[in-house]
């Protein structure tokens, strides 16, 4: 099978086309022909290895555990292990791979039990590909937050791959929401239900003395103590962004001498939550954006474009042609 591989840390050009092996599926697994993929954060990070522990994770002086990236996707399931009840060939599905990464290749097994479960209906391969990170994300950190009606939520980054999803599911759980973004997405934040749009080039978020009872820092360029001082008293400041040792003890110093709470952290990955994810995307109430898409032999390209950190929602690979 054709599969991005990298053999070494370094820029997108690092990332070659290559044949590799076929997965089998293990008893418990599915193996799933993968339609299409994308280049997220903790893609680019990786190839990199940004930050530099991504080596002890990884590989020291070169990628050894991980090959090929590819953190989430959406396929059809081929074959599966003899012990595999949940699916059977046929089925449309779109999964987290996990930090085993490997969605950029034409097939990829998974766990059934793992963190895959149907798609969408109403959507393509491309657009539900797109979802798991980001939407999980969103939807796990404003749990954290307490997320409830009629409480105001402050999404930085709202044109991005996470903020795209918080801006809409915070709407869906009826929260007052404003978004922050440059001026070349105020109209897209507004069309995902934002009540009102900031414009971080013309305006400081801070200015009107507006205090929020979630901030949900979404891409890591927030301020730190002015998203503090402007929370309610109970209020969350939620980082949803790699943090350095600094970041953290600060948060720790918030939560400690406060009613505050800095939260940071990853997102759990399970199936429960992309089913909770399917259901408000068949009724409606959840879309996926697509800035651009790429062939899977331009993925090199498709990263350098991310890297550059103005994308809009999210960037696909198409990996193989869907039905």
């Amino acid at each position: 099978m054709k599969a991005i591989v990298y053999e070494r840390y370094g820029p997108p050009n690092v990332l070659q086309l290559r044949d590799v092996a076929k997965p089998l599926p293990k008893d418990d697994e599915i193996l799933i022909k993968v339609f299409a993929a994308t280049v997220a954060a903790g893609d680019w990070r990786l190839r990199k290895a940004d930050p530099f522990l991504a080596r002890l994770f990884n590989g020291l002086w070169r990628p050894r555990r991980i090959k090929i990236l590819g953190f989430e996707l959406a396929g059809v399931v081929e074959s599966t292990g003899s012990g595999v009840t949940r699916f059977k060939p046929g089925d449309a599905v779109y999964a987290a791979c996990g930090m085993g990464f490997g969605a950029y290749a034409e097939y990829r097994c998974l766990p059934e039990n793992g963190s895959v479960t149907l798609k969408p209906t109403n959507m393509t391969f491309e657009e539900a590909a797109a979802v798991p990170v980001g939407a999980y994300t969103a939807l796990q950190f404003l749990r954290k937050g307490n997320i409830q009606r009629n409480r105001r939520v402050l999404v930085y980054g709202a044109s991005g791959s996470v903020g795209t999803y918080a801006v809409q599911l915070a709407k869906h759980f009826g929260a007052e929401v404003t978004g922050v973004c440059s001026t070349s997405n105020l109209d897209l934040v507004r069309s995902l239900g934002a009540d009102r749009v900031i414009d971080y080039t013309e305006e400081n978020f801070a200015d009107d003395g507006t205090a929020y009872d979630i901030i949900f820092d979404t891409v890591g360029k927030s301020p730190f103590m002015v998203c503090v001082e402007r929370l309610t008293p109970n209020g969350y400041y939620l980082r949803a962004v790699h943090v350095n040792p600094l970041t953290v003890f600060r948060g720790l110093w918030i939560n400690l001498t406060s009613g505050k709470k800095v939260i940071g952290g990853t997102m759990r990955e399970n199936a429960e939550d992309l089913r909770y994810l399917k259901a408000l995307i068949e009724s409606g109430k959840l879309r996926s954006i697509i800035d651009r898409v790429y062939p899977l032999e331009q993925a090199a390209e498709a990263h350098r474009y991310v890297e550059q950190g103005h994308k809009k929602g999210n960037v696909v690979l198409t990996v193989q042609q869907g039905l």
